[in-house]
């Protein structure tokens, strides 16, 4: 009796184990939405820019907003993420390469003109898209029609730009430059006519001056000053990574899509983007 009461309690210990496992492994399989064994990760690190109108923005609920983003959407989708597995970060420019390479993102898609100094560190997928520098004027100024025209006059740009430096040394050397801390300040400036002009890529000044608060005050000169092909930096030497990303975007122009972002991030400030550009990297 004593035998048969000891192989009872065991029989009934076994099968408490036995299901302990069962709901242990039900819950981690429903903790990875089920990609277990391997399968595809849970969400995916992007990361943008949150203070670029039109390409990169994050409003103050919290959402995202930009051509940037709806690229990056995009291409997330194709490598099998839903848009509530995408984990957008803030990539400001200094700190693109570092993010990478750190692993803190899987891909950047934040305004990323493709160079050989950045492709040193990183590789990039595309180029998805081709801005140009560009000036934002007010909307009733017919006085700067070129670069040469800025020279006596006073031009804004952020601290440090390249792309007011540009003009300064090349373009208008007679330019008066002005630096603010970002392109709000300027367009502030532009607007109160304590600057003539800003200069960045004529894609964000689209962006801003699409802005509900700006319709009407500006207009893009409509100069190329200068070719940024913007990429997609993503870790150096993961060509599979680059491979897919790449198709993605081929996909998103024959399917439409990228021209459907164009136009309605960066359409209503009468922006004339150039078609989408053939992807050179990897290639």
């Amino acid at each position: 009796m004593k035998i048969s009461k000891a192989a009872a309690a065991a029989a009934v210990a076994v099968a408490l184990s036995l299901t302990a496992t069962a709901c242990g492994g039900g819950a981690d399989k429903a903790s990875d939405g089920g990609a277990s064994g391997g399968a595809k990760k849970d969400k995916i690190v992007i990361g943008i820019k949150y203070d670029q109108p039109g390409l990169g923005l994050k409003t103050p609920d919290g959402k995202f907003t930009g051509f940037d983003v709806d690229v990056a959407t995009y291409v997330a989708k194709e490598l099998g993420y839903q848009p509530d597995q995408i984990e957008f970060k803030q990539a400001v420019s200094a700190e693109r390469e570092s993010l990478i390479s750190n692993g803190d993102v899987k891909l950047v898609v934040a305004t990323y003109t493709i160079n050989d100094k950045r492709k040193a560190r990183v590789d990039f997928a595309g180029p998805y898209f081709l801005a140009h520098q560009d000036l934002l004027v007010r909307a009733d100024d017919t006085s700067i029609t070129k670069a040469e025209d800025l020279n006596k006059k006073k031009l804004c740009s952020v601290t440090g730009s390249t792309s007011a430096q540009n003009v300064k040394t090349k373009l208008a050397p007679d330019a008066d430059l002005r630096e603010y801390p970002g392109y709000s300040e300027c367009l502030t400036g532009l607007e109160n006519k304590a600057v003539d002009a800003v200069t960045t890529d004529g894609s964000i000044l689209a962006g801003y001056a699409a802005q509900e608060k700006n319709k009407g005050k500006f207009k893009l000169a409509g100069l190329k000053l200068s070719d940024e092909p913007y990429g997609i930096g993503l870790k150096k030497g993961d060509k599979e990574l680059q491979t897919k990303v790449n198709a993605a975007l081929k996909k998103m122009v024959e399917d439409g899509s990228w021209q459907k972002a164009v136009d309605a991030n960066l359409g209503p400030a009468d922006y004339k983007a150039d078609p989408a550009p053939q992807i050179t990297e990897g290639s």
